[in-house]
């Protein structure tokens, strides 16, 4: 990979929007990068894998700011990753919290077309559910 890459250059090796990278830069999670003469940013192997890390991260679900608290630690190599491994079991029970309510809501979902009596829509146990605002049908009233 070059040292000196464009915004437009290092968006299109990291798969991402330039929008994305500038966010992250306003965000903290990019460094400012340097400006060629002329004013156009200049981007380093540096930017490019601290952009990987953030994409991965996301990918993985991690939110903005444990991502920010990752690259704080990252910056700092040789401390313990004791916290590293707390933002990680934090996004984990985020996940596992998220995985109950899907499956919560799969199993409200059945139940609701197994109720379905294929009549009229009038008379639908789907609609009727949907329409009840007081979730009294609803197995779950978390959501």
């Amino acid at each position: 990979m070059a040292q000196d890459l464009t915004i437009g250059r290092l968006a299109e090796r990291a798969a991402t929007k330039v929008q994305t990278i500038r966010f992250y830069e306003q965000e903290g999670l990019m460094p400012a990068p340097a400006r060629s003469a002329g004013g156009q940013r200049r981007y380093t192997k540096a930017h490019a894998d601290r952009l990987a890390f953030i994409r991965h991260a996301r990918e993985l679900g991690f939110p903005l700011d444990a991502i920010r608290e990752l690259l704080h630690l990252v910056d700092k190599p040789d401390q313990s990753c004791e916290r590293v491994d707390h933002v990680a079991r934090d996004v984990l029970a985020d996940v596992e919290a998220k995985i109950a309510r899907l499956e919560s809501l799969r199993g409200e979902l059945k139940r609701m077309i197994r109720s379905c009596g294929h009549g009229r829509v009038s008379d639908c146990r789907v609609v009727k559910v949907l329409a009840d605002h007081s979730h009294s049908q609803c197995l779950s009233h978390d959501h």
